[in-house]
């Protein structure tokens, strides 16, 4: 995370990272202030463990409000669903199929989506990644080669569309 550039979001990545800093703010902080203040109020603080946690969390808690701070405010909230091309952009679903050492095709379904809010698992990728990059300005049919940490994979685009 961190390159340089436009912070591309989703309009759901977006509201994702705006409700993690609302909660933070709002009910975290808040929380963590006040069990803080109560540890305090129980006397010496060196060996106070509720204490010298609650500092630790409550430090934790404002270097991540403030990191979300700077995405949101630099964000660029691109909608998916404005694109109607067949060209491979920011927030696509891409489906590709690849081709495994032992012959058997696989296919893949990826959004291309923005690095705060990427989730292999959830299949989004980041367009700044390996394969995002090299799937960006593709269209249907293309072959794409892209060198990852794990070696160089072919891939075959099969469709491109806007959710």
């Amino acid at each position: 995370m961190g390159q340089a550039g436009p912070n591309y979001l989703t309009p759901d990545g977006h509201r994702r990272l705006k409700a993690e800093f609302d909660t933070l703010w709002t009910v975290e902080r808040p929380t963590m202030v006040k069990a803080v203040e109560e540890a305090a109020a129980h006397g010496d603080r060196s060996e106070n463990a509720e204490y010298i946690y609650g500092k630790k969390r409550l430090r934790e808690i404002d270097r991540r409000i403030q990191f979300l701070s700077r995405r949101l405010d630099a964000a660029v909230i691109v909608d998916p669903r404005a694109n109607t091309g067949h060209v491979i952009q920011f927030g696509a679903t891409v489906s590709v199929t690849e081709e495994d050492d032992a012959g058997d095709e696989h296919e893949h379904v990826w959004q291309l989506v923005g690095e705060d809010e990427f989730d292999p698992k959830m299949d989004r990728i980041s367009w700044r990644s390996p394969v995002g990059q090299s799937l960006m300005g593709k269209r249907a049919g293309d072959v794409v080669r892209v060198g990852t940490p794990k070696g160089e994979r072919q891939l075959t685009v099969l469709t491109v569309t806007y959710r």
